[in-house]
C-alpha cells in the first residue's frame, strides 16, 4: 500500500515570555519625629543667665552647657554670639551716648567728686584736738580731663599747733593715643609747722594709663618742675626738679576701695616725697567711710624741722 509521504514543516521556535511587573524599591522605615533639639532645662538656664549683663556668668553657664550636651555645640554658641551681639549693641549705643552728652555739656556740667571731714578732740591727761578736711573733683571728657583737689589739716596740743598744712591743686589731662597722656600741674601748699609759709610748684609733663579697667586702674606721669618756696626763717629761693608720680586704685567688690598715690619731686636742693594710702568702704550710695595714712619726706627740710611727717586720720566721705 503505497503511502504518501506528507513533509512536516520544521518546529516553530520557542519565544521568550517576557513579564512586566513595577520597580522594586526597598522600603524605608520612617518614624513622624521632631528634629532633635536642646533640653528645655539647659535652654531656661542660658535663657536666664543672658538676660543681665554679667558676660562672666554668661561665658561659664555657655561652658557649662557645652560640656553636658555637646551635641547641640553648634546651638548653644548660636545663643551665645547672639548674646554677645546684643551686649556689643547696647555698649556701643551706651558709647555713642555718653560722647553726646559730653559734647553738648557746659563747662559746669559733668563734674562728679566727693568731699571728707574728720576729726578728734582729746581731754583729760593731754588736750588734743584735730581737724582733716579735703575735697577732690573731676570733669571726664573725651580728650580732656581736669582734677582739683584740696585738703586741710589743723592740730593743737596743749593748746600749740601741732599740724596746720593746707594744700590746693589742679591738673588738667589730654589723651594723645592708646593710654598715653600730657598733663601739666599746679599746686599750693602752706605749711608753716614744716618751716614754709608758701610753696608754690608747676609742672608738665608725659603719663601713662597703665591699666584702665572696671575694678583697678594705674596710672604713672613723669615731667619737669619748678617750686618756689617761702620760708618761715630763711630767704625764699626757687628750685628745679623732676616729678615722678603715680596714682593706683583697686575696687576689692562693691563696697570697699583701696587707693595709693605718690609722687616725688628730685632736684640737687632737696627731695620732697609723698604717699598717700587710703581704704574706703561704702555705707550708702553716697557716704564711705575712709581710713588714710599720708607720708611726707624732705631730704633737706628747713632749718628746725624733721625730715618725716606721718599723719593718720578716719574721716566721713560724702560722693557726688
Amino acid at each position: 500500500m503505497d503511502w504518501d509521504v506528507i513533509a512536516m514543516p520544521d518546529p516553530i521556535p520557542p519565544r521568550p515570555v517576557f513579564v512586566s511587573l513595577p520597580t522594586f524599591v526597598e522600603p524605608i522605615p520612617f518614624v513622624d519625629a521632631d528634629r532633635p533639639s536642646l533640653p528645655r532645662n539647659v535652654r531656661a538656664m542660658l535663657e536666664e543667665s543672658m538676660k543681665g549683663d554679667e558676660d562672666a556668668e554668661v561665658d561659664a553657664v555657655v561652658k557649662f552647657a557645652i560640656k553636658v550636651q555637646p551635641w547641640f555645640r553648634d546651638e548653644i554658641r548660636g545663643m551665645h554670639k547672639s548674646y554677645r551681639d546684643r551686649r556689643a549693641a547696647e555698649e556701643r549705643a551706651k558709647f555713642e551716648a555718653k560722647q553726646r552728652r559730653i559734647r553738648q555739656a557746659g563747662i559746669l556740667q559733668l563734674w562728679q567728686g566727693q568731699i571728707e571731714l574728720g576729726g578728734f578732740r582729746n581731754t583729760g591727761n593731754t588736750d588734743n584736738f584735730g581737724v582733716t578736711g579735703g575735697m577732690k573733683i573731676d570733669r571726664q571728657g573725651i580728650e580732656w580731663q581736669h582734677t582739683i583737689t584740696a585738703s586741710a589739716n589743723y592740730q593743737e596740743t596743749e593748746g600749740r599747733a601741732t599740724n596746720n598744712k593746707y594744700l590746693l591743686a589742679y591738673q588738667p589731662r589730654y589723651t594723645l593715643h592708646e593710654g598715653y597722656f600730657i598733663y601739666s600741674r599746679a599746686q599750693y601748699e602752706k605749711d608753716p609747722i614744716s618751716g614754709f609759709d608758701n610753696r608754690f610748684s608747676l609742672s608738665g609733663g608725659l603719663g601713662r594709663r597703665l591699666i584702665n579697667s572696671g575694678t583697678m586702674t594705674l596710672s604713672v606721669e613723669a615731667g619737669p618742675a619748678m617750686r618756689l618756696i617761702d620760708y618761715v626763717d630763711q630767704p625764699s629761693e626757687t628750685q628745679y626738679s623732676a616729678l615722678m608720680s603715680l596714682d593706683f586704685a583697686w575696687k576689692l567688690n562693691d563696697t570697699v576701695k583701696l587707693s595709693q598715690v605718690a609722687s616725688g619731686y628730685v632736684s640737687t636742693e632737696n627731695n620732697t616725697f609723698t604717699s598717700l594710702t587710703a581704704l574706703e568702704t561704702a555705707m550708702t550710695d553716697h557716704i564711705k567711710l575712709k581710713l588714710s595714712y599720708n607720708f611726707e619726706h624732705e631730704t633737706a627740710p628747713a632749718t628746725g624741722t624733721l625730715k618725716t611727717d606721718t599723719t593718720s586720720s578716719f574721716s566721713l566721705v560724702y560722693g557726688f
